[in-house]
């Protein structure tokens, strides 16, 4: 998903950067405290924030992100092993706290669970219809065959397929799959449901184009076949 990094280490900052990039997460980077604190009311799924800032430190941005009344999770980095920041933080609202340095592998797993837990889900699979996504090997299916899927595919399908029903805006899209780096528009959203909905032939459900409005997964009742579907045959 589309996450805030607000980390004043260079090299540390790209190492996750490139980390989550990889793994189909949307990544901005902010090195200072100040600059940040103009950022936390994106749409963001998740904020990671270093303790030790310029400018402003992670306490006092996680202080301004909840008392904006903001719900996003917050995970805290910190070279600290102090117990009292540990519980500082905590007190003050963040979900998690990650010790440097630390491994991938757990910064990966503490990220689903979080994302997991916003979402209201305890595994890392999400179902909709005959599709299942895993959040954690970044794959889908559908009747249990695995979908040809970019990275950034799977990112818009998990998007969707979360809240059937809802109506997504193109810039809604563009922000939570795009970093600000990136030079998008509505144009390339469109490519991208244009592609899911050819590689979605057979699926219970179809992503509906609202004028005006955007875009709307919608569940098909049973034995109906998708226009997609309907359409190969």
């Amino acid at each position: 998903m589309r996450i805030l990094l607000v980390e004043d280490t260079a090299d540390v900052a790209e190492a996750i950067i490139a980390h989550l990039s990889r793994i189909g997460h949307t990544v901005d980077w902010q090195s200072k405290g100040n600059e940040a604190a103009k950022l936390v009311t994106d749409p963001y799924d998740l904020l990671i924030l270093d303790v030790m800032l310029p400018q402003q430190d992670g306490f006092s941005l996680l202080t301004r992100v909840r008392e904006k009344g903001l719900t996003t999770p917050v995970m805290m980095l910190t070279a600290c092993a102090e117990i009292e920041e540990r519980v500082r933080a905590l007190d003050l609202g963040a979900d998690d706290y990650l010790i440097k340095p630390f491994d991938f592998r757990e910064l990966d797993a503490r990220i689903r669970v979080l994302l997991r837990r916003s979402g209201g889900e305890a595994t890392n699979l999400l179902s909709c219809a005959n599709l299942t996504i895993d959040r954690k090997s970044r794959t889908a299916s559908l009747d249990g065959m695995p979908l040809e899927l970019t990275r950034r595919e799977v990112t818009l399908l998990e998007i969707i397929a979360a809240r059937p029903g809802r109506i997504f805006g193109k810039d809604e899209l563009i922000d939570r799959l795009f970093s600000v780096d990136d030079t998008p528009n509505a144009n390339t959203v469109e490519q991208y449901i244009g592609r899911l909905r050819k590689k979605l032939a057979g699926a219970g459900f179809e992503i509906r184009t609202l004028r005006g409005l955007g875009y709307q997964l919608v569940l098909l009742p049973s034995g109906t076949p998708s226009p997609s579907s309907a359409a190969a045959h």
